[in-house]
């Protein structure tokens, strides 16, 4: 064997997972969908206040639009750091 060659047969180094499912994207795929169903599963109307004006809305809606915003900040802090 070279000495720049990997001993573990798949020609690519580091010994990184790659593919499909890997246990992260597992984990993080197991939690969005706890996370739907958490959300649709709140379907009732709730108050909800907005700084200052108050309005009514599905609680669903409320959930899912908080953690859209929460994803996309995430999303961008992580595009910053790399």
């Amino acid at each position: 064997m070279s000495p720049g060659a990997s001993s573990n047969g798949s020609g690519k180094g580091g010994g990184r997972k790659s593919g499909l499912f890997t246990p992260a994207r597992l984990t993080v795929a197991a939690l969005g969908v706890l996370g739907l169903v958490f959300i649709f599963e709140n379907t009732s109307h709730t108050k909800i206040r907005l700084l200052i004006p108050e309005v009514t809305m599905p609680l669903w809606t409320a959930l899912l639009a908080t953690g859209l915003i929460g994803a996309l900040c995430g999303a961008y802090f992580m595009r910053r750091r790399q």
